[in-house]
């Protein structure tokens, strides 16, 4: 299905494919939204942006969780040429506030249940208009629910370029303070064509169903892009993800196309319950944001007999580029190249890596940022001559397939050998009593030493007996110095928006 370089175009592509307009597109809300729901949503919230006097380039941040609201405040800013700004809804109040200044909004369209948070940092900034959805706005405000509702007619999407600027999407901050990504229309175009329709084989009979948030890119596509572009149904969950009620979406929905990431798909795994429920119609289960475990893959597809087809992606590249496939998984690895797309591993000096050696993964492809909003200095050092320098440390094996190794700023230098958190972490895991990991390096009397977080599961308790048997748990499968000299024993880690640790915070 071809849209031409317009995203907010994928809802007339749907149409005009002959799909049927009372097709249901979105599930799991309160009323089930049809293909022409939508599109006349699209063109109501584009029709009235356009009345308020919201034009072409105009920023529009969005703070919405998974419902109808989100593709048609998205889609419908896009078709006037403005900007929309989709961001974590659980951030905190300050961040609300720079996401605002740092876009320079003119309008917020927020859900009702975030106006105790974000509505006094609108409220401190006279220049941005407030529209509320799903809920009563206050005095002053608009209602997006009564814009979806107007009837306003078709409204034909301006002209554009596929280079042109679609979106902004903010980087979830695993490493600092979020960074606004600019997308072209190009992108989405790309992360179809290039990921979805080959890799995964999406088409008109599938139904999807993401853990991972529309804010986020992960999400965006898996929720948004994905389902439009192939005449899918998606499936929405409104709230926090957790495990209950992902395998609730599971067993009522029934989804041939899983999205989650790993801490999820372990979390749902030591959930009650995991075992009675019918796993027949999902095809594949697709994992991103951080590399999964082996032991987390054995044991998700000894359980349901489906594979997780683990891959890397990024805010910037928009979508996974590289990936395993069905039938051709190795645990343990990001998989291969997606075609389109270019990949090389490059030392400290940018020599090419050969096979086997560490470096960081380089990647290019049509569906990468055009630049960091307003940081040159971040742009140049990212993007040198189209390539993305993602930040992942990865090794290439004799085969082509890519292992990760851990975040370059994670790598850690003990006794004068570099370590990656990564294979330590896996190790830990595969341990009956452990069920997530997180390793870092900590100073301990001024010397580099290994520090593990851990997550038991329940039944087990930390004690210094236990910990000593991790270490020689380490040292039997690894080199003698990947052990952690030290263990914390906790609840949780600080995670970003897609369940990703944020080590920098352990450090």
């Amino acid at each position: 299905m071809q849209v031409g370089p317009n995203t907010s175009t994928l809802i007339d592509g749907w149409m005009e494919a002959g799909r049927g307009a009372d097709t249901v597109l979105i599930t799991a809300t309160d009323t089930p939204w049809t293909a022409a729901q939508l599109h006349g949503a699209v063109c109501d919230v584009a029709a009235r942006l356009a009345h308020i006097g919201i034009g072409r380039h105009d920023r529009i941040l969005m703070v919405l969780d998974d419902t109808p609201a989100f593709p048609a405040a998205f889609l419908g800013a896009m078709r006037i040429g403005a900007v929309p700004v989709p961001v974590n809804f659980l951030a905190r109040p300050d961040d609300f506030g720079y996401y605002l200044d740092d876009s320079s909004a003119v309008a917020a369209i927020i859900d009702h249940g975030f106006l105790d948070v974000v509505g006094p940092q609108v409220a401190a900034r006279s220049q941005v208009r407030l529209i509320v959805a799903n809920g009563t706005p206050p005095a002053g405000a608009d209602s997006l629910d009564e814009w979806m509702a107007s009837r306003a007619g078709e409204v034909a999407p301006v002209d554009v370029r596929g280079e042109d600027t679609a979106f902004w999407l903010y980087s979830s901050g695993s490493t600092g303070a979020p960074k606004a990504v600019v997308h072209r229309h190009e992108g989405v175009a790309g992360i179809n064509e290039l990921y979805a329709i080959p890799v995964l084989g999406i088409n008109e009979n599938d139904v999807t169903f993401s853990s991972t948030k529309m804010f986020h890119a992960y999400g965006l596509g898996n929720g948004l892009s994905f389902p439009l572009w192939a005449g899918a149904t998606a499936v929405y969950l409104t709230g926090r993800p957790t495990p209950d009620r992902l395998l609730e979406r599971v067993a009522t929905h029934r989804p041939s196309l899983l999205f989650s990431v790993p801490a999820l798909y372990n979390a749902m795994l030591a959930e009650p319950g995991f075992d009675d429920i019918d796993w027949s119609t999902v095809r594949h289960g697709v994992s991103a944001a951080e590399a999964l475990q082996p032991e987390v893959w054995r044991q998700f597809h000894d359980r349901t007999g489906i594979e997780i087809l683990d891959g890397i992606g990024s805010t910037e590249m928009l979508h996974i580029y590289c990936s395993n496939r069905a039938g051709a998984v190795q645990t343990g690895t990001s998989g291969t190249p997606v075609d389109g797309y270019e990949i090389v591993i490059r030392d400290e000096d940018g020599e090419l890596c050969k096979p086997g050696e560490a470096g960081e993964m380089w990647v290019k492809g049509s569906t990468a940022l055009s630049l960091y909003w307003n940081q040159p200095e971040r742009t140049a050092a990212k993007i040198r001559d189209g390539w993305f320098l993602t930040g992942d440390r990865y090794s290439e094996t004799e085969d082509g397939y890519y292992v990760y190794q851990g975040r370059v700023d994670d790598m850690m230098k003990i006794g004068g050998l570099w370590v990656s958190p990564i294979e330590i972490e896996n190790r830990l895991v595969e341990h009956e009593a452990v069920r997530e990991a997180a390793v870092v390096a900590v100073d301990i009397d001024n010397r580099s030493r290994i520090k593990a977080f851990l997550i038991l599961d329940e039944g087990h308790e930390g004690s210094t007996t236990f910990t000593a048997e991790l270490q020689d748990w380490c040292r039997a499968a690894l080199q003698r110095y990947q052990f952690p000299h030290v263990v914390e024993y906790v609840d949780d880690f600080p995670r970003t928006a897609t369940g990703k640790i944020q080590r920098f915070k352990l450090r």
